[in-house]
């Protein structure tokens, strides 16, 4: 089996910056491989054209090109030009492309497309109460709607969808997975009282909330100490800069006590998971996130949101615990809990890998993801 697959970020150091989107592609492609199938990416919005191998995954660079005019209509039909290409020459068998931004809208290709819903525009801008721009919100139902089968990262997320959209097809649900061999736990590195946030610097997380919350746990415990690692982002409420909304919102007493690290490497990130001694990640919009995965998996207790997909993913109480992040006494209770209990932290984080270990290994996710492709395969050959 040969599957390809559209995105517009993967990572690696050869391509531009990557998020949890291009995580979730790289980690499932590594796992397809492992288990027989050949695996081709191509990765959109590139410097240059470029091809190479990474963990037996073939990747394909694509530049970007402007139209002068129509060229949301024009690049993506360019773009299946080329990949019709490879379909051709590599003999692949289908083609899964995320709903973001509707990449794959007007593609058509003479082998089946697969829709995945990492989380589009349209459904992060329903879980933030914006307005979705109008060209978006097209591109994006045109694509989902031509699709040949959709899956979805969570079922909250293709539920929503699916509402949002209209639409008539049937959503399979299968999770995001993480390589449980490469994210194991560390606890010789265990600072104390520190916390951890990573991720883009952005309102949907909830970063905003954090320090608001962060105040109240320095006054409960003046040695606890906030480590953000994340690129700061334009706050698209009040287009200032997110982490210097941060800063204004912190006590002076809670300022001396947060690092913030713009962006460490991929494989770095692991150390810092490893040094905190609680997890917080109160975001308000995700599909099926990576770094809770990540968390989950190197056995720390993770303090998350409790909307939609956590319910999935997070088992309140057992692998951490899931509070509204807008109720900042009852969160910031819950960490500083957390950090005077190191006991109660552990039993809880090995509750969490395990969980990892039995639902959302890569392994796991390739063997569903295999025996979809396959029927999906078999179905539009058989039409």
């Amino acid at each position: 089996m040969h599957i390809g697959f559209l995105t517009p970020e993967y990572p690696h150091e050869d391509f531009t910056r990557s998020g949890g989107l291009g995580t979730s592609i790289k980690n499932l492609a590594a796992a397809l491989v492992q288990q027989g199938v050949t695996v081709t990416v191509f990765v959109t919005g590139q410097r240059q054209d470029k091809a190479l191998q990474d963990q037996g995954v073939r990747l394909v660079g694509i530049t970007k090109k402007k139209n002068l005019a129509f060229n949301w209509y024009l690049e993506r039909k360019r773009l299946q030009r080329r990949i019709q290409k490879e379909i051709d020459l590599q003999g692949i068998q289908l083609i899964e492309a995320p709903d973001w931004t509707g990449l794959s809208a007007f593609m058509t290709f003479t082998v089946p497309l697969v829709i995945r819903m990492h989380g589009s525009d349209g459904y992060f801008c329903h879980l933030e109460g914006r307005q979705q721009k109008w060209k978006h919100r097209f591109l994006e139902g045109k694509a989902m709607q031509n699709a040949d089968a959709l899956l979805a990262a969570s079922t909250f997320t293709g539920e929503e969808t699916k509402a949002l959209f209209g639409l008539k097809q049937d959503i399979t649900t299968i999770y995001n997975g993480i390589d449980v061999a490469s994210f194991t736990p560390d606890h010789s590195q265990i600072q104390d009282c520190q916390i951890l946030y990573f991720g883009t610097l952005v309102r949907k997380k909830g970063v905003l909330e954090l320090p608001f919350i962060f105040n109240r746990i320095v006054e409960q415990l003046p040695a606890a100490n906030l480590v953000l690692i994340g690129k700061d982002n334009i706050d698209v409420l009040t287009q200032q800069s997110t982490w210097s909304l941060f800063q204004n919102a912190l006590s002076p007493n809670a300022k001396a006590q947060v690092k913030h690290l713009v962006e460490v490497p991929y494989e770095i990130i692991k150390t810092y998971i490893a040094q905190a001694q609680v997890v917080v990640l109160p975001s308000f919009a995700e599909a099926f996130p990576m770094t809770w995965l990540e968390t989950l998996a190197m056995e720390k207790p993770l303090v998350s949101s409790n909307i939609g997909w956590a319910k999935e993913l997070m088992v309140d109480g057992e692998t951490g615990f899931t509070v509204n992040p807008r109720d900042h006494e009852a969160y910031a209770l819950t960490i500083v809990e957390l950090l005077k209990d190191k006991n109660k932290g552990l039993e809880l984080g090995k509750t969490g890998r395990k969980r990892i270990e039995d639902l959302f290994s890569t392994h796991r996710t390739a063997q569903k993801s295999i025996a979809f492709y396959k029927k999906i395969i078999k179905d539009y050959d058989g039409i």
